[in-house]
């Protein structure tokens, strides 16, 4: 897969995860100002932490213009189609499920070609991943989902894991970067439908 594929998976992840942002700030009530401004950092937030790790400046989600564009559509959409979105059941989790799986990929991907390590690569898949996620839940004064008991990291890690033994094996390039993204978010999916959890440390709580 080119790498141009791979700007792709980036950009449908940037989509999914400013979805993310701006349909969870409408439901907290934000201004318009807001729900743009949390659904760029939810969108660009892990690949800006990404790109600062492996210094890799400036951040393409900061210096390349299509991320902060994507973003803006993103949340014009979600303004645009608030009605629609109700019909929607769970849709920050729905949206944050896609983004997953992409951003492990291509985060995962970059990491892997400039550093050619894989445990620093797998690690920044996730993190690439995650950290959106994260910076969301922070601004909207929520505790972030990777910090509960649901199968969130664990995805993310899975699909990193996925691209980057194919990647560093040769395996065929047009597959790996998909089969990798869908794994993520079926396990985050089927987690979310089934109620899958990590169990809590110490044990379960008494009665």
């Amino acid at each position: 897969m080119s790498h141009g594929w791979f700007v792709l998976l980036d950009l449908l992840g940037t989509f999914a995860f400013a979805l993310s942002g701006a349909t969870a700030s409408i439901e907290r009530r934000l201004d318009l100002f807001g729900v743009v401004v949390v659904a760029y950092v939810t969108a660009c937030g892990g690949g800006i932490v990404r790109d600062l790790c492996l210094g890799s400046l400036p951040p393409a989600g900061i210096a390349q213009w299509r991320y902060a564009a994507v973003a803006g559509l993103a949340a014009a959409l979600a303004l645009g189609s608030r009605a629609l979105l109700r019909h929607v059941q769970h849709p920050v989790l729905v949206f944050d499920a896609v983004g997953l799986g992409f951003f492990a990929v291509a985060g995962a991907h970059k990491a892997m070609a400039m550093t050619g390590n894989i445990e620093a690569s797998i690690a920044l898949g996730t993190v690439s991943a995650v950290g959106g996620g994260v910076l969301r839940d922070v601004l909207l004064n929520r505790v972030p989902v990777i910090l509960q008991r649901e199968v969130y990291a664990m995805a993310a890690l899975l699909g990193a894991c996925i691209q980057v033994v194919g990647q560093s094996r040769g395996w065929n390039n047009a597959l790996i970067p998909w089969l990798g993204s869908g794994c993520c978010a079926l396990v985050r999916f089927v987690s979310m439908r089934r109620g899958w959890a990590l169990p809590v440390a110490g044990g379960p709580q008494p009665d």
